[in-house]
């Protein structure tokens, strides 16, 4: 079944994952994992280490599920070369991002443990929520969402990868533990939506 799955085609990818309900978790890993290959290339053309090509490829990965869902993604392309399109993207970014963040490495911000090092498009989130409210509000915030988020989210502040955080909290995948970790970033970004005047 595993191999079987993986070689969905991408019309059917596409439909589970607009579809929703449990149908559509298990198209989102077949998904990431029909063209995974694409991190070695990313880390081979790029000149990335194998995580970050990684990381780049599960924001990716998001990023077409979420224009999938939206509506943004109409065809026009394969999935696959629209996929590689905004993956190629993310690398570039990342090595953008790279190199803004040796230029700063002086700069310096009282962090709280956990929320140090964030290896994606989600450290301005959290560099923003810092900028704008005390740690003691952002610890508030986090026991709102519950215990699964707070333990991803501090697991990974505590620099543990999505497939070690995978195997220890029993997920399916890394790609799993990255959307949930991301969702739950997203409902902390709306708590303090909410308690802006």
């Amino acid at each position: 079944m595993q191999l079987f799955s993986r070689h969905l085609p991408d019309a059917s990818l596409i439909e589970g994952i607009r579809e929703g309900g449990p149908q559509r978790r298990l198209c989102e890993n077949r998904l990431y994992e029909k063209y995974d290959y694409l991190i070695a290339d990313g880390s081979r053309k790029h000149r990335l280490p194998t995580e970050d090509s990684a990381s780049a490829y599960s924001d990716a990965v998001l990023s077409v599920i979420e224009n999938l869902t939206t509506g943004r993604f109409e065809g026009r392309s394969e999935l696959k070369t629209y996929l590689f399109q905004i993956f190629t993207n993310k690398c570039v970014d990342l090595i953008r991002k790279n190199t803004t963040n040796r230029q700063r490495v002086h700069d310096t911000l009282a962090y709280d443990d956990a929320l140090l090092q964030h290896p994606d498009e989600t450290r301005p989130i959290i560099d923003q929520l810092i900028a704008q409210y005390d740690i003691g509000q952002l610890r508030q915030q986090m026991q709102v969402l519950g215990n699964k988020c707070q333990e991803i989210i501090l697991a990974w502040g505590d620099g543990y990868s999505d497939d070690e955080i995978a195997k220890t909290m029993s997920y399916n995948s890394a790609a799993v533990v990255k959307t949930t970790r991301l969702r739950c970033l997203e409902k902390l970004r709306e708590l303090y939506r909410h308690m802006t005047p």
